[in-house]
């Protein structure tokens, strides 16, 4: 059987971070059908389109790097079916990138995040802020197939900048990633919370790299 494997790489923002995962799973179902791109079926008693996205991502988040991986049963240009694809997309989504699958999904192994914090008293929530990353540990309460386990964040976080503004504290960072440890910013908030006396709201939480083990882009 002729198989074409295609990873592809869209950015969800605006509106569509409002767009939960298994919504986003239906939205891709009626994008590929109006695209009227030849996409590989299934084989079976119920056969669907085969269809699959390297990470979830939270409900609220943007992205600028999402993963989306599909067979073709017709050898196509890749710009012809970035083009396909993207006058079809909904408001929020756009494919930014085509390409054959040359990784395996567990080659992931982190996520680049940014987002900010916003106060009006910057400098007291700055200060926070960076007691909290110089601390030896961050503990959070995370639920597990086994129930609420305390874990310490700390020793798989990087911090990448954080730098204060006239009206917030922007940071990025590194977080495990993959088929093994997911982690996203709002742990690092939680741990925050607890250990401020100063008001915050955050915004603009965006993932912005998938990555490997040695920091280099998934592909």
């Amino acid at each position: 059987m002729f198989l074409i494997r295609v990873r592809a790489t869209f950015e969800k923002c605006g509106r569509a971070k409002y767009i939960s995962h298994l919504d986003l799973n239906r939205c891709m179902l009626r994008t590929f059908r109006r695209s009227r791109l030849p996409i590989w079926y299934t084989e079976g008693f119920n056969p669907h389109p085969y269809y699959s996205f390297a990470l979830a991502l939270s409900l609220g988040f943007e992205s600028s790097c999402e993963i989306l991986d599909f067979n073709l049963n017709e050898d196509i240009p890749f710009d012809e079916i970035k083009d396909k694809l993207n006058s079809v997309m909904p408001e929020g989504m756009r494919i930014i990138k085509v390409a054959e699958q040359k990784q395996k999904i567990t080659a992931i192994a982190k996520a680049e995040y940014s987002f900010s914090l916003v106060s009006d008293d910057v400098d007291s929530l700055y200060a926070d802020v960076n007691k909290l990353i110089a601390s030896p540990e961050i503990l959070i309460e995370k639920k597990t197939k086994k129930g609420i386990k305390t874990v310490d964040i700390k020793p798989d976080m990087e911090i990448l900048t954080c730098n204060k503004t006239e009206r917030s504290v922007d940071i990025s960072m590194y977080l495990p990633a993959g088929t093994q440890t997911n982690y996203n910013p709002t742990l690092f908030i939680e741990a925050l919370k607890k250990t401020t006396d100063t008001a915050f709201e955050t915004e603009n939480i965006r993932r912005t790299a998938i990555l490997c083990a040695d920091n280099t882009v998934f592909e």
